[in-house]
């Protein structure tokens, strides 16, 4: 049984249908990336997995005792409020140091306990809010796009981090993301989503389909050379991807990539 089957999945919010017949599924272990234009349905979908908001219709079925681990987009505080981080991982419940400690250790930021949150920097910040969605040791952790505001090496900092997490705990990781080449490289399985999903597989397969190059342009030879390049020097995982879906939506967008990728 998957970590987590989504079928035919409807968001609707007011009078505008946001997701439409999502199939989705993810394996423990494996690293599955959302990509899609900005408006596309990308955070509407973890959050219908959080359970913050109420499909219209489909199923969300979660393995049984499922823990779930979210690293928000974004979280705003009070720059003046004195808080240290293990204050901070410690609310709303109460851990043990040991614990906040091993969380902080697999965050890569160990030893970051007595810290001010306020004096953190932006890549410090997401590695706490990392540590605090792996206090309980997740089965699945979603990431919604958790790079925000890092420079290309935070990025690729943080990437290797969710890699090593995945294969310490043996969690499954679904994360929402922009930053195509780094996507490319960390994802076992991307899913382009436009509303609904419009191609689904190994990111080289995604690269390649009809529906990809459609919503973000067919300038990706770049891409697709970085991450054949990458893959020459990486490891092959075992488990294997589902069928690609190719299709291509009749309401896909013909705004110009450099317009839609933010």
């Amino acid at each position: 049984m998957p970590l987590l089957s989504i079928e035919n999945l409807c968001v609707t919010l007011g009078k505008h249908r946001i997701l439409e017949e999502i199939e989705l599924q993810v394996e423990r272990g494996e690293i599955v990336t959302l990509v899609g234009p900005n408006g596309s349905g990308k955070s509407t979908l973890l959050r219908s997995i959080i359970g913050s908001i109420a499909p219209s219709h489909g199923r969300i079925q979660r393995e049984p005792g499922l823990k779930i681990g979210y690293v928000p987009q974004r979280l705003s505080l009070d720059p003046t409020l004195p808080m240290t981080v293990e204050r901070f991982l410690n609310l709303p419940h109460r851990h043990s140091l040991d614990a906040v400690a091993h969380a902080l250790l697999q965050a890569g930021i160990p030893g970051a306990e007595v810290q001010q949150i306020a004096s953190l920097s932006g890549g410090q910040f997401q590695r706490i809010l990392l540590a605090r969605a792996l206090l309980d040791s997740p089965d699945l952790l979603l990431l919604d796009e958790a790079t925000q505001g890092l420079d290309h090496r935070g990025i690729a900092d943080f990437y290797r981090q969710i890699d090593s997490v995945r294969h310490t705990l043996g969690c499954g990781v679904l994360m929402v993301s922009h930053e195509l080449h780094v996507v490319m490289r960390a994802s076992d399985r991307v899913v382009c989503l436009h509303g609904h999903v419009c191609c689904q597989g190994t990111p080289e397969r995604v690269m390649a389909s009809s529906a990809y190059q459609d919503l973000f342009g067919l300038d990706t030879a770049d891409v697709l050379a970085f991450y054949r390049h990458d893959h020459r020097h990486s490891h092959h995982h075992s488990h294997s991807a589902p069928p690609m879906d190719d299709s291509i939506p009749s309401h896909t967008s013909t705004t110009p990539v450099s317009e839609r990728l933010h």
